[in-house]
């Protein structure tokens, strides 16, 4: 989870987060070499005489700075489109949950399971024992097992929503009478924290996500005891 003061990306804890941060650098690296050269170029131009001022045409000059552009943008938007296909591939998953968005809770609903669903409301301040975090902690987490792929069907049944966990790079729209979905893997045990990601009203900075994962034997004890 974040902490106080972190300026960089929450440590990725799936591999979509992982190609996310590596997108993000790769992009950033571009950004940080175009603007080292026009800031050269800038200097060079107040350091030194103007020259070439009675030049009508250069031809190679143009071709240059229109075949580069393009390049550039070639070498972010294929990168890009991998990382977007990656996010929308969902491959053989073996559980799936649903996550419906209500003012101002969650409800969880494990589809292969019988009878298993249960609402995820935040801790009130009050009631937070030590070591829990404030306005991020809930009476019921969503569990879930570690090194599985798992779908996630996200829907509303009142507002907008948006069910949103940073470490997992997911967000995904929560809208009343549409089901959407995402698939994500969790690559080691741990609490990973989101919150709602869509101004649904009074409350929507009251509304917090925690995701529990657990190695697949511990989450077959857990379901048996909660249905």
């Amino acid at each position: 989870m974040a902490q106080p003061l972190q300026l960089e990306f929450q440590d990725a804890m799936s591999p979509i987060m992982e190609e996310l941060l590596h997108f993000h650098d790769h992009t950033l690296m571009i950004v940080f070499l175009i603007s080292s050269l026009v800031l050269l170029t800038i200097s060079s131009m107040m350091t030194t005489k103007l020259t070439h001022t009675s030049t009508m045409d250069a031809q190679e000059v143009e071709m240059v700075w229109t075949i580069l552009p393009a390049i550039v943008l070639i070498t972010i938007a294929l990168p890009s489109l991998r990382v977007l296909y990656l996010t929308d591939e969902i491959n053989n998953p073996h559980l799936t949950i649903k996550a419906m968005g209500h003012q101002w809770y969650w409800t969880y609903e494990y589809t292969d399971y019988k009878d298993l669903e249960f609402d995820s409301y935040m801790t009130p301040t009050q009631d937070l024992i030590n070591g829990h975090m404030r306005l991020l902690e809930v009476d019921h987490r969503m569990m879930a097992p570690m090194e599985t792929p798992i779908r996630m069907l996200i829907s509303a049944e009142d507002v907008l929503h948006s069910w949103a966990v940073p470490s997992l790079g997911l967000k995904t729209d929560a809208v009343p009478g549409r089901l959407n979905q995402t698939s994500f893997i969790m690559m080691q045990p741990g609490l990973f924290y989101g919150q709602c990601s869509e101004i649904c009203g009074a409350n929507h900075s009251f509304m917090p996500i925690v995701v529990e994962s657990t190695p697949l034997q511990q989450f077959e004890n857990w379901s048996s005891i909660i249905q």
